[in-house]
């Protein structure tokens, strides 16, 4: 039987130095952002029930979890989205604090990526959601706070904004099953013209269906709304873009004019957005660094309704954005090998912890002979070498050359 001991599963990979503290800077950096704006942490367990991801609202297709039973045969999961459990969380046990409720967290999503196309199973995130309220402050504070975070760490990014309900509001007039409207829907996210055609092309011809046809090409600037105005052939659908539309104008105004594109063929799966969408992309990764939206019908799923909005950031892909730039923090060596003499290594210990408490970045020594702890000093890079015994002597390495200096 083949072992599978010295490597990873699918879709995962481990972390080393240099990556851990880049995903460490990005995660303080947006957490900071998230509290100074009075948003709390929380936590939801790596396992939850499957029930709580129910295909049905999530839209989260059950192939994509990763899927075990508990000891009593019952279904869980492990997490693949942070939305759900804190809806989950705030229906039972946060119901009764005052509104809104700010809340943010970071932690690792599981998702079975099949064709993986580079992908990650497991991807580290942080955001924030925002329940219990609704209206345009709301929104606008939301997203003001997603630019800030991205701001922090990938200040060239692309944000783009649409409406969930735009799409709905339009699939709502045509004679189509759920299946159909989950492969128009796929079509016009991947603004995959040729798919979306074939499907409507089997359709009566109607404005409605020259409207879906059109809705990827609906992207740009604030003439897309012009575009987009003869395609509202009933009140919802007007009202949905009156609302993105003033929604854009208030984001131009607080400077967003060079970042901001209205886009509303941004159609993502999760069904439980009603509202607003959006997302925030970077030239160096292919998918979204962000991705949120607006839903006020997803906490009516755990018994307590109420309005709600939020985003997520990806972490992982941020780090890398970081890395590969080169502006990403190195790994530096200590700036002391503090060496114990035989007989002396409580009182290097000590002394260890005195260099430490003054701000120095300290290691211990676990070398019996002095000569293997300056040697293993220069092979690390380590500028400086104190040796206790009687005395201390400090010693410097001389990097690039053979010869130890003593000071």
């Amino acid at each position: 039987m083949k072992k599978y001991n010295k490597i990873t599963p699918e879709g995962t990979r481990d972390l080393l130095f240099e990556e851990c503290l880049v995903r460490r800077h990005v995660e303080k950096t947006l957490t900071d952002v998230f509290s100074a704006r009075g948003f709390n942490e929380v936590v939801t367990p790596g396992l939850e029930f499957y029930d709580v991801f129910d295909p049905e609202f999530s839209g989260i297709g059950q192939e994509v979890m990763y899927k075990m039973s508990d000891k009593r045969g019952r279904l869980v999961v492990m997490r693949p989205d942070s939305t759900l459990p804190i809806a989950r969380l705030v229906a039972t046990r946060l119901q009764n604090l005052p509104k809104p409720i700010r809340l943010f967290y970071t932690q690792p999503i599981y998702r079975n990526n099949t064709a993986l196309t580079g992908r990650s199973d497991e991807t580290v995130q942080t955001g924030i959601e925002m329940l219990g309220a609704q209206g345009m402050r709301v929104d606008l504070e939301v997203i003001v706070t997603a630019v800030e975070a991205l701001n922090r760490c990938v200040p060239n990014f692309r944000f783009e904004l649409g409406h969930a309900g735009f799409f709905r509001a339009l699939a709502e007039q045509l004679p189509i099953s759920e299946d159909q409207r989950e492969d128009i829907r796929q079509a016009i996210e991947s603004k995959n013209y040729a798919a979306l055609n074939t499907i409507l092309d089997g359709l009566a011809p109607s404005r409605q269906v020259t409207a879906m046809r059109s809705l990827p090409r609906l992207f740009g600037g604030e003439e897309v709304f012009d575009r987009a105005a003869s395609f509202c052939l009933d009140e919802k659908s007007a009202n949905t873009l009156t609302y993105l539309h003033d929604l854009y104008r208030a984001l131009i105004q607080f400077g967003l004019g060079d970042k901001i594109i209205v886009d509303l063929g941004l159609v993502q799966r999760n069904d439980y957005y009603t509202n607003i969408v959006f997302s925030a992309y970077v030239e160096e990764c292919g998918d979204a660094v962000l991705l949120g939206g607006r839903y006020d019908e997803l906490l009516k799923r755990f018994d307590t309704p109420m309005p709600a909005i939020g985003f997520a950031i990806n972490v992982d892909a941020i780090s890398k954005i970081l890395l590969g730039s080169g502006k990403a923090e190195k790994v530096l060596p200590a700036d002391v090998l503090v060496h114990g003499e035989t007989g002396f290594e409580i009182q290097a210990l000590q002394y260890a912890s005195e260099l430490v408490q003054k701000g120095l970045k300290c290691e211990n020594s676990i070398f019996e002979e002095r000569s293997k702890a300056l040697e293993y000093a220069k092979i690390c890079g380590i500028k400086r070498v104190d040796c206790i015994g009687n005395t201390m002597e400090s010693i410097a390495i001389a990097q690039d050359g053979e010869n130890y200096e003593a000071t």
